[in-house]
């Protein structure tokens, strides 16, 4: 049933079908994604079948009746953009958390990926400081790859330490169903470093109904392309934790009683996310969104949905570990993967980039061939007792995420490795590189 309308508002008391998170009504003039407040609890359109609106309802359904009144506000969710935004921490809904206002232009949330046609081929390196990364998996501006994590893992912490290291003009974080003291975590170190007017935050916590997740990572992506596309800024938005983002979309469709995908997914699982991930862009008037997303995994399945998914939309994967030998988390260079670095490696950086960095893994490879040698009782040769020294130095000094130096500085670091360990014909280095670097450090 319809009440009177007052100023564009139209009011309906008639609900049926309630589920745990959704509720429907019958409707006209409804757009998708329209935001509605049922019962005074903020809604918003997620189906539209001839007349039947199902809305989703933030904070659950509990307690709402079949006639309470919902209200359609005409509009899909907003953001409101401008210079404002930046050094500030927002909540799922846009609205800041120091309760200030905010001055600018609203925006839709969640609109449509870049025309391939303005998209320029990604060239630029984003820097982060973090050997594992910037010397085996360098991140190119544009590209759009995940970190897979145990739930154990620090992974928000190397999502800090990314966003103070990392050579980007901002820095947006879009914080997934954080505990109050990660949130707490990213707000302290961010303001220790004196980093805050290059960050913008947008945080869903715990205690927030899980639904609010899924407007978190859209409202990142919403400021991240004001930044990029207005002001030509390089941006890098870091999501964390996206597993949490689908599992509110499981949430949603299971409780629509929508027919589940692989491990209880929704079948639109792949689309959902790649709708996230293709927002990453490199414009050719310089501005550019580069995205990094925390997947975490359950039980280091990484056949799950969606670490599978999430595989085959984006440009590779970090892939973080304990290393048991030296008590401290790396990136792995076995299981790591950064689909453009050759796009800058030796172009950007130094010319025997590509070289030292196989030469390493090669090494570091031997090295897990001796273990297993070891492990089952053969003798091992001088090399691979070398190696298998080398491969400790090479995890403490440049794969450990605590690392924070240059990519020079990382190749200078790796041949002083290589000539404590090894020859260089073991290495297998090109000559004109060993000529000019090797000899370099004193040899």
């Amino acid at each position: 049933m319809e009440k009177d309308t007052k100023a564009f508002q139209r009011i309906y008391t008639k609900l049926f079908q309630l589920t745990k998170a959704t509720v429907s009504l019958k409707a006209s003039g409804i757009g998708n994604e329209e935001l509605a407040i049922v019962d005074g609890r903020l809604a918003q359109v997620v189906k539209i079948i001839d007349d039947i609106v199902t809305l989703q309802v933030f904070a659950g359904t509990e307690g709402i009746a079949t006639d309470a009144e919902v209200i359609f506000a005409g509009k899909a969710p907003t953001l409101k953009v401008g210079e404002d935004l930046a050094g500030r921490f927002f909540n799922a809904y846009g609205e800041p958390m120091d309760g200030g206002s905010i001055m600018g232009s609203e925006r839709e949330i969640g609109g449509p990926s870049v025309n391939p046609v303005r998209r320029k081929q990604p060239s630029e390196l984003i820097a982060t400081g973090i050997a594992g990364i910037d010397l085996n998996n360098t991140l190119v501006t544009g590209q759009k790859i995940p970190f897979f994590a145990d739930p154990d893992q620090p992974f928000n912490q190397v999502m800090a330490m990314v966003a103070l290291r990392a050579k980007a003009d901002k820095i947006i974080l879009g914080g997934v169903g954080l505990t109050n003291d990660d949130y707490l975590y990213f707000k302290q170190v961010f303001d220790n470093a004196g980093a805050l007017d290059r960050i913008v935050g947008f945080i869903n916590t715990t205690e927030n109904p899980p639904v609010e997740r899924l407007l978190v990572p859209d409202m990142a992506l919403t400021a991240a392309e004001y930044f990029a596309v207005e002001k030509n800024e390089k941006v890098l938005v870091l999501l964390t934790d996206l597993t949490l983002y689908a599992d509110a979309l499981s949430i949603v469709s299971n409780r629509m009683d929508q027919i589940p995908s692989k491990d209880s997914m929704p079948g639109s699982l792949y689309s959902d996310l790649a709708r996230l991930y293709e927002k990453a862009v490199q414009f050719p008037d310089g501005g550019s969104i580069t995205i990094i997303a925390v997947t975490t995994l359950s039980g280091g399945d990484i056949t799950h949905a969606i670490p599978d998914n999430t595989g085959y939309i984006t440009e590779g994967q970090l892939f973080l570990r304990k290393d048991s030998d030296i008590g401290k988390v790396i990136v792995d260079p076995f299981r790591s993967l950064s689909r453009l670095k050759q796009l800058v490696i030796g172009k950007k950086t130094r010319e025997d980039h590509p070289q030292v960095m196989n030469a390493a893994v090669r090494l570091y490879a031997d090295a897990a061939n001796a273990r297993t040698k070891l492990e089952n009782g053969f003798d091992l040769t001088d090399y691979d007792e070398r190696s298998l020294d080398f491969a400790r130095a090479y995890s403490e000094k440049l794969l450990a995420i605590d690392v924070n130096i240059d990519v020079d500085t990382m190749l200078e670091t790796a041949y002083q490795l290589f000539e404590k360990y090894f020859t260089p014909a073991e290495v297998g280095i090109r000559q004109q590189f060993v000529d000019k670097y090797w000899k370099k450090n004193g040899n």
